[in-house]
């Protein structure tokens, strides 16, 4: 099993622990889109009560990966994922809460 393998094992684990339905397919495709982030402990992870963090979510995924327009939207949308993957949940792995994004946002398309 490969590294990437293991990674996505992992993330799906954690989806069904959460009692979350995914799509396996678009969760390897957005997790491929992270590329080496998911192998580094620290960018492996979101922190959700950091706003800096959330604004570069919503600026270098949201508005320049996914092309979405800025707006109180997408603000919802990342507020909603990480109430989904729970605020007080340590694992908030980038690859699950970029997934949810994509699907809380209608995004499938882009991947």
């Amino acid at each position: 099993m490969s590294k990437f393998d293991e990674k996505i094992a992992l993330y799906q684990s954690e989806m069904n622990k959460l009692g979350l339905k995914f799509d396996a397919d678009l969760l390897t495709k957005v997790t491929k889109g992270l590329g080496p982030s998911i192998y580094k402990a620290d960018a492996e992870t979101v922190s959700g009560s950091d706003k800096k963090e959330l604004a570069t979510v919503k600026n270098n995924f949201l508005i320049k990966k996914l092309g979405l327009a800025d707006g109180p939207k997408l603000d919802s949308a990342i507020e909603a994922v990480i109430e989904k993957v729970g605020k007080s949940n340590r694992n908030k792995y980038r690859a699950i809460v970029y997934y949810l994004l994509v699907k809380e946002l209608g995004q499938e398309s882009k991947y």
